[in-house]
């Protein structure tokens, strides 16, 4: 067995065992390679190994870390506010834009308005733990409710329809993945090109309503939905 592949599982299992926890720094390439008696090409090898695999990430100015651990997202009708916190992964917002924009005639009839209404538009960032997970748009009906980049960076977006009197009933949701867009990558301190998730939602109220069309994008090597699926 490669000595880089014996050293890279070693490291894995004390991530795995809690030996090296989430956000904790590894010793430098040099101090590593001393240490285990290996050549700093053998333990730079056996880094970038698990920096593929997700479990490390080399930051700038700040060496390598322990990536936090994935977030598990099952697939229901719920915020990913909602079930950060559930989690206790401390979630945070940052507000990109909150406007007023026409309805294009795609998403008019994704909101069952007429093409031109004016509907809201708003972007975030969603953190975990003080790290990027995901970049979020949603498009709402001007009459839902009267949102502001502050309450939106103190409270989730359905905790906030929720406390206007909204019902959520049912969504039409469909995940897929793609490559990062230059932007895309800046916000989510990855390269550009690495593989994203994305999630559209239609969500609907329990009068029949549109309430949200949502375009999401997710970090894949922090992010993934779940779901049980039962035979006919």
């Amino acid at each position: 067995m490669p000595l880089y592949f014996q050293l890279a599982e070693q490291l894995e299992a004390a991530i795995a065992e809690g030996a090296l926890t989430p956000g904790s720094r590894l010793e430098n390439e040099v101090q590593l390679a001393d240490r285990c008696g290996l050549s700093r090409p053998t333990v730079r090898q056996a880094i970038q190994h698990l920096v593929d695999k997700g479990l490390l990430v080399r930051k700038r100015g700040v060496g390598t870390q322990v990536v936090q651990a994935q977030v598990k997202r099952p697939i229901e009708l719920t915020s990913l506010y909602d079930d950060l916190a559930a989690a206790q992964r401390s979630p945070r917002t940052k507000v990109l834009e909150l406007v007023t924009v026409p309805a294009g005639d795609d998403l008019a009839k994704d909101l069952g308005v007429p093409p031109g209404t004016p509907v809201v538009r708003l972007k975030r960032l969603r953190l975990s733990d003080a790290e990027p997970l995901a970049l979020l748009t949603n498009h709402l009906p001007t009459d839902i409710v009267q949102l502001t980049a502050e309450g939106l960076e103190r409270h989730g977006l359905y905790e906030t329809l929720r406390a206007a009197g909204v019902n959520f009933r049912i969504a039409n949701q469909t995940i897929g993945a793609r490559g990062a867009t230059t932007a895309e990558a800046t916000l989510l301190d990855e390269r550009r090109g690495v593989p994203l998730l994305t999630m559209t939602r239609t969500a609907f109220d329990d009068k029949g309503r549109a309430i949200e069309y949502a375009t999401h994008v997710y970090r894949a090597s922090r992010y993934s939905f779940t779901l049980t699926v039962v035979e006919r």
